[in-house]
């Protein structure tokens, strides 16, 4: 309802479409409505007609009079303002009482402003007293023998006055606090209810993200552990293929480590598989798969023991791979692209799992072993050790403690540049830095171009190496730049906030 009077309870509380006729919210209350007006024209004809009679009027105007006056009430709902001046205009002619009282109680439960509502109600009071006191006045005059005391007219008047006025007020006042209460009740519910179907589908949203992102991760995982491992294995079967007619024997050791570092590959393969067949029939059976990162991780930690050994075996026969060089040249150099989104580490995986900046220099030694020259530096290296590998161990692992995610993510960056060097530039040289700052880890690959006469060993390319380092540094508040040099190469370079962790 307007400050005018005009109501709104055409809408329902929910904001549904009226339902009943012209302004009635419902069928019930247009009933009621007409009923009270029917009552309210019985009531004023009456009194019109008796008021006609005695003011000497004709008998068909207060009929009329008293027919409009109480047809009023059809429109107290719309217009209660307009219902209650009608009673205050009748009043003289003593007709409306049902009129003045379902009125003011209209008024009262509306939300006309209070002021208008205490103005209304004070004339109401106003004329009923007046009505009243001259009409007590008119009956005494009237009947000789009765002498009531000087305040008995003013107080009955005052009486009437507030016994006609006071509680129509008074219960519309409570009845219009109790619906607006009731409104406010059901708004509130009704932003609640909309409140947990946003939250149910933001949540919804968030479970579909962290299944699409943890897909990524394992995918992102057995990329970084089979992939190098496959990469190796091709140019190893390249340099078998290049050597076999001019040394059958050496071929067939070579063939031999091929196939060891296949079977290896196919292992790490089946294992991975194996924690995510047993994630899916966990969250099958209803439990949380949410642990199968963690697992993987842990898996890559195992597989990443078993390389170490396997490289180890490696060094020992050095002149099983001494044909590898030559044909090592027919892999192409140059960065993969493309990538999937990589989520955000979890504390416990990053503390517990992974390879470690100790078994870079088995990392480059592999390489080394596939052909590739490779020179490993280290920035405060260890200059009292004999041998060259043992010095880039000894350089790597003195006191050089960090994050596990920290030596890991350093590892998988260092691991990819030389899988892409393998890849994309065939004779190439490559130097990996590694620095131990203040406060920061910095790690940089760098290669030179390839050898134009070397042929490609055909190595296929998913797209997800440069994406993959680069995200795996941003996830850990790092910086990653690549790009080509000028010397016709490619440079990777990664710096890693970190701080030592004490021994």
């Amino acid at each position: 309802m307007t400050a005018t009077g005009a109501s709104e309870e055409g809408v329902g509380a929910r904001g549904a479409p009226e339902s009943g006729p012209w302004w009635w919210a419902r069928r019930r209350s247009a009933v009621l409505d007409v009923f009270l007006a029917a009552a309210s024209a019985l009531e004023c004809v009456a009194e019109g007609t008796s008021f006609a009679d005695e003011a000497q009027l004709p008998e068909l105007l207060g009929l009329l009079l008293g027919l409009l006056a109480g047809s009023v009430l059809l429109v107290r709902r719309r217009w209660p303002v307009a219902v209650v001046l009608v009673s205050i205009a009748v009043m003289p002619a003593e007709m409306g009482g049902m009129l003045g009282v379902v009125g003011l109680y209209t008024l009262a439960a509306s939300d006309v402003p209070r002021r208008i509502t205490a103005l209304l109600a004070g004339m109401t009071v106003v004329g009923t007293l007046v009505t009243t006191y001259l009409t007590v006045q008119q009956e005494m005059v009237g009947q000789q023998d009765f002498h009531p005391p000087v305040w008995f007219a003013p107080a009955l008047s005052v009486a009437m006055g507030l016994l006609l006025t006071a509680p129509p007020v008074l219960w519309g006042l409570y009845i219009g606090a109790r619906r607006r209460l009731v409104e406010s009740l059901r708004e509130r519910a009704d932003g609640l209810e909309r409140e947990l179907s946003l939250l149910a589908d933001r949540a919804e949203e968030r479970a579909e993200w962290a299944r699409n992102e943890e897909r990524t991760r394992i995918a992102r995982e057995m990329h970084d552990v089979v992939a190098h491992r496959v990469s190796l294995m091709v140019v190893h079967a390249a340099a078998l293929q290049a050597v076999a007619l001019k040394d059958p024997e050496k071929a067939s050791r070579n063939a031999g480590l091929v196939g060891d570092m296949g079977r290896q590959a196919l292992t790490e393969l089946r294992e991975m598989l194996g924690v995510l067949r047993t994630a899916e029939g966990a969250a099958v059976r209803g439990a949380s798969a949410s642990g199968a990162p963690e697992r993987l991780a842990a898996v890559a930690s195992r597989v990443g023991a078993k390389a170490t050994d396997a490289k180890a075996t490696e060094r020992e026969r050095p002149a099983e791979l001494s044909g590898v060089g030559a044909a090592a040249e027919s892999s192409s150099a140059g960065p993969s692209s493309g990538g999937a989104s990589v989520p955000e580490q979890r504390a416990g995986e990053a503390e517990a799992e992974g390879p470690c900046l100790a078994e870079l220099a088995d990392l480059v030694g592999q390489s080394r072993a596939a052909g590739m020259v490779v020179e490993l530096l280290v920035s405060d290296a260890a200059e009292a050790a004999e041998d060259a590998e043992e010095a880039e161990a000894a350089e790597i692992d003195a006191g050089r403690r960090y994050a596990a995610r920290v030596e890991r993510t350093v590892y998988r960056v260092v691991q990819e540049a030389l899988t892409n060097v393998h890849k994309h530039a065939p004779g190439a040289q490559a130097r990996v830095r590694l620095a131990h700052r203040d406060g920061e880890l910095a790690v940089q690959v760098e290669n030179g171009p390839g050898e134009s006469d070397a042929a490609g060993a055909g190595l296929p390319s998913g797209g997800n190496g440069l994406v993959g380092m680069r995200e795996r540094v941003t996830a850990l508040g790092g910086v990653f730049v690549s790009g080509p040099t000028e010397a016709g190469g490619f440079r990777v370079s990664a710096v890693l906030p970190a701080s030592r962790v004490a021994a």
